[in-house]
């Protein structure tokens, strides 16, 4: 029942940060300028940098919760149920993934760097898009993968096997080798 609960907190805490990534999402990354016409918006300019910045502050936002929800994750684990955390370190990034992406379409806060189109031209800001959808594992891969070397690197630590022979004499104890030769 213990990793039921675990499992379950961590996603639920991962989906609210999830929510307040998103706002984060919008305030920092820029919106693509639009042209409104009569067959509706166009972009103004399909070689925007606007649609790879949005790609590029939503992996920083997820990827900086991820590394910081693999570290918590991992010494809040500590105590014996990391199964249950990482699954919903795994679980969570990918909820709170999502979130971030809904809440930052959702909420309008942010740069809305638009320039004149041209005479008769309206140019408005548009929506915050995610035009690489790969960018949506940054999340939980970075959060799973951080506490996975931090288990390793204690795990390593720990081992008897890190030292020479197992942390064993190889050769048994001194008294148990008669010199004489017999």
């Amino acid at each position: 029942m213990r990793h039921a609960r675990d499992f379950a907190v961590t996603v639920l805490v991962l989906g609210l940060l999830g929510g307040a990534a998103g706002v984060l999402w919008s305030l920092l990354a820029p919106r693509p300028p639009y042209v409104m016409t009569k067959q509706g918006p166009l972009l103004a300019d399909p070689s925007t940098q606007a649609l790879i910045a949005a790609d590029g502050w939503f992996a920083v936002v997820t990827g900086v919760l991820g590394l910081a929800c693999g570290a918590a994750g991992y010494l809040l684990s500590r105590r014996g149920r990391p199964l249950a955390v990482v699954l919903g370190l795994a679980a969570g990034g990918l909820l709170g993934g999502y979130l971030t992406l809904v809440v930052g379409r959702a909420v309008n806060l942010g740069a809305q760097s638009v320039t004149a189109a041209g005479p008769g031209m309206t140019v408005t800001p548009g929506p915050l898009e995610l035009t690489a959808p790969g960018v949506m594992c940054a999340w939980p891969l970075l959060a799973v993968g951080l506490f996975f070397a931090l288990e390793g690197v204690a795990g390593y630590r720990d081992s008897p096997l890190r030292r020479p022979f197992g942390g064993q004499d190889p050769y048994g104890p001194l008294s148990a080798y008669d010199i004489s030769g017999k």
